[in-house]
């Protein structure tokens, strides 16, 4: 069996996995977003290519063009798909990946710009794929802002020659979708940037603060043990000069010596231990999750100044109940609460009662709770009515130092 701090451990380390996939799935799930934006949009542009064509001319014309603009289409995916790996440092253009979706592109225009007799549809193909490339933040303003001047000027050619003398209401539906695709493309682009960009600045932050409390960790030491150290070296120095002239009190810089060793290991076990506490709206939410973990249907209601409370006493407190629980409960709910009165914090939790509950604090891990309250100054009771089981520690409210806000050193 685990103990309760392995089971708590466990449980926040559950918690940080979901919590970090629940994450990841959210960012996949915009980059569709983003990628379905734009392969709608193109496929649009598409199909009113066609549909113009089928308002005035041959319909054979029409399906050609519509299925080499969904062989266009698809080719756009490859870019598409790279973007979304992309990096600063990754080049404009790669020739192996890039270049059959540019040509297909220039064929697809081609064969657009002959059937419909535009100069709009004759560069837009060429001008999408163009987007999709990984160009530099600045760079890529500029190209879309040129790009979208090019296709607004041929648009008004086209108006002013073909489309205004055969055109209907298709053809400036397909002008307004065909101008606006690589203004759109580059907007739902930017936007993944922002998004990446972000994510990026959690984890640096993330792998900062460890940084950061690794240095502390190691500052505190180094602190610790350096002066420790230095005091026994002095002290067995002093011993070894005394010991041949005056044996009595080179015997007393030895057992000082021993003292300031004693001295050093406690103040390194208690700095481990502040490292290691855990605030208590952490610890009951931890809690909170291992009880679900168990199948039961856990809540928790921790008062807003929680971090006032003395963590070294009700942590302890917190896990070792809710180790029973998970022992000795039914399974079916579990409330944990931790309030605070004038002069004291209350810590409660209550499940539906098992079979083999203690019927006092003198069994299944009670006595230890029970000392725990009394060494901080506290007390223990202990209910068992109806279905219903509760503990409630009761501790004084002393001013205390948040949890991992002490001092060190």
């Amino acid at each position: 069996m685990r103990s309760q701090a392995e089971r708590a451990a466990a449980a926040s380390a559950a918690a940080e996995a979901h919590s970090a996939l629940r994450l990841t799935r959210g960012i996949s799930a915009t980059w569709w977003y983003v990628a379905v934006a734009v392969v709608v949009f193109e496929l649009t542009v598409v199909l009113f290519a066609v549909s113009a064509l089928a308002e005035g001319g041959p319909s054979g014309v029409a399906v050609v063009v519509g299925v080499c603009g969904l062989l266009w289409w698809a080719a756009t995916l490859l870019p598409l798909a790279d973007y979304r790996h992309r990096t600063d440092a990754a080049p404009l253009l790669v020739w192996r990946r890039h270049l059959v979706p540019l040509l297909i592109g220039a064929a697809y225009g081609l064969a657009a710009g002959v059937a419909t007799g535009t100069w709009l549809l004759a560069v837009l193909p060429v001008i999408q794929v163009v987007m999709l490339l990984n160009w530099p933040p600045g760079v890529r303003l500029r190209v879309v802002l040129a790009a979208t001047a090019l296709l607004v000027a041929l648009s008004v050619v086209d108006i002013h020659s073909t489309i205004g003398m055969n055109g209907g209401t298709s053809w400036y539906q397909l002008v307004f979708f065909a101008v606006a695709l690589p203004g759109m493309t580059v907007s739902s682009l930017w936007w993944w940037d922002v998004l990446v960009a972000l994510d990026r600045a959690r984890t640096s932050e993330a792998k900062l603060a460890a940084t950061q409390e690794r240095l502390r960790l190691a500052t505190d030491v180094h602190d610790l043990q350096g002066h420790h150290l230095q005091v026994i070296a002095l002290q067995l120095e002093l011993a070894e000069r005394l010991m041949p002239a005056d044996p009595q009190a080179g015997m007393e810089q030895l057992h000082a010596a021993r003292a300031s060793v004693d001295d050093a290991r406690q103040g390194t076990r208690d700095l481990a231990t502040r490292f290691r506490s855990v605030p208590l709206r952490d610890e009951l939410a931890n809690a909170v999750d291992l009880l679900r973990a168990g199948g039961m249907t856990a809540e928790a209601a921790v008062d807003p100044e929680a971090s006032q409370a003395p963590a070294s006493a009700l942590g302890p407190v917190i896990r070792e109940t809710t180790t029973n629980v998970l022992r000795h409960g039914s399974g079916g709910w579990a409330r944990l609460s931790l309030t605070r009165s004038d002069r004291s914090w209350r810590y409660e939790i209550a499940n539906d009662a098992g079979t083999d509950v203690p019927d006092s604090a003198g069994g299944s891990g009670l006595a230890g709770v029970a000392r725990r309250a009394a060494e901080a100054g506290g007390d223990l009771e202990v209910r068992h009515e109806g279905g219903t089981f509760a503990v409630v520690v009761t501790v004084p409210a002393g001013e205390t130092v948040p949890a991992g806000e002490e001092e060190l050193g």
